[in-house]
């Protein structure tokens, strides 16, 4: 039985993907051939993103390829680009929900609607 790595003629048959990670000071962009058949786990493995960045803990980060989320065990195809994510530190909604909030205090939003202050509906202060 042939591996799936392989073609006709026996030789291994290589795809060519990206993995990618960044952080706010410094970002990197690794480049590498693996193998027809190779699952995203193990392209990150390989690429040595793992050892660069000692934070990485692929049972926490999530990872995804073009910005679509994906399982470690996905099987890549020709041109992927891996991308690491890194966790959250604050909650976008919360954070919203924050500036909304002191939007409304600094009179920069409607107090009842939450919307931007109308100056035509505004009151006028005397």
């Amino acid at each position: 039985m042939m591996d799936a790595s392989q073609n006709d003629s026996g030789t291994l048959e290589l795809i060519h993907v990206e993995v990618v990670y960044g952080l706010p000071h410094k970002q990197k962009l690794l480049s590498l051939p693996v193998p027809l058949g190779t699952t995203v786990e193990q392209a990150i493995q390989e690429s040595g993103m793992l050892v660069l960045f000692s934070e990485i803990d692929l049972k926490v980060n999530k990872v995804g390829i073009w910005n679509r989320a994906v399982k470690l065990s996905e099987q890549l195809s020709d041109l992927d680009r891996i991308e690491i994510y890194r966790p959250l530190i604050a909650d976008p909604k919360e954070v919203r929900k924050r500036r909304a909030e002191k939007a409304k205090e600094e009179g920069r939003a409607d107090k009842t609607t939450g919307g931007r202050v109308n100056p035509l509906r505004a009151e006028v202060k005397t």
